[in-house]
């Protein structure tokens, strides 16, 4: 079982948001809109990654690692290993 099964619907929904404002974007371009308003949307749209991304998140800690953590030893450390990794390719992108 994934994570984030328990809200699997919720994140599919931001997911298909996103995709949405992406096509939006597609569409400011070709229609040649104004360069910062088409930079807002990119900022919005960098938001709710960030944001999904963080519920995704929140989902493997509270999920993954602390059912990993329960039963301790080397697949406690790999998991804790795995969650600090992905938290340091959100901060750096």
């Amino acid at each position: 079982m994934t994570g984030y099964e328990k809200h699997k619907d919720d994140i599919l929904r931001r997911l298909r948001r996103i995709e949405g404002q992406v096509r939006g974007l597609q569409r400011m371009v070709a229609q040649d809109t104004y360069c910062i308003d088409v930079l807002t949307q990119v900022s919005a749209t960098n938001a709710a990654l960030q944001s999904c991304a963080l519920a995704l998140l929140d989902e493997h800690l509270n999920c993954c690692v602390t059912e990993a953590i329960g039963h301790g030893g080397d697949r406690a450390r790999e998991k804790v290993t795995e969650a600090s990794r992905a938290i340091a390719r959100l901060v750096r992108s």
